[in-house]
């Protein structure tokens, strides 16, 4: 039980790696069109979501190759822990 136990935290880790720049982007520039919005008072719902679908790809386009390392890495100790998990059974 003890190698399922340090899988799913390194899984749970890896996860909040991956999402936190995705996360952040998203809410910094929501936040920085919410302040447009309430400065210009155009409460236009396709400027709120417009820019952050672009920040996020871009997000994602710059740390998509080492998210895909660290799942990849993830995905080794996941193999590499299947004995480990098997006796535990």
């Amino acid at each position: 039980m003890e190698a399922l136990d340090g899988l799913l935290h390194d899984a749970m880790i890896t996860t909040a790696i991956i999402a936190l720049p995705m996360l952040a982007v998203a809410g910094l520039v929501g936040t920085a069109v919410a302040v447009v919005q309430a400065a210009t008072q155009v409460q236009e719902q396709t400027l709120t979501l417009l820019p952050k679908i672009v920040a996020v790809a871009a997000t994602v386009g710059f740390f998509g190759w080492p998210a895909m390392r660290l799942l990849a890495s993830l995905f080794a100790r996941a193999l590499a822990a299947i004995p480990a998990l098997e006796a535990g059974w």
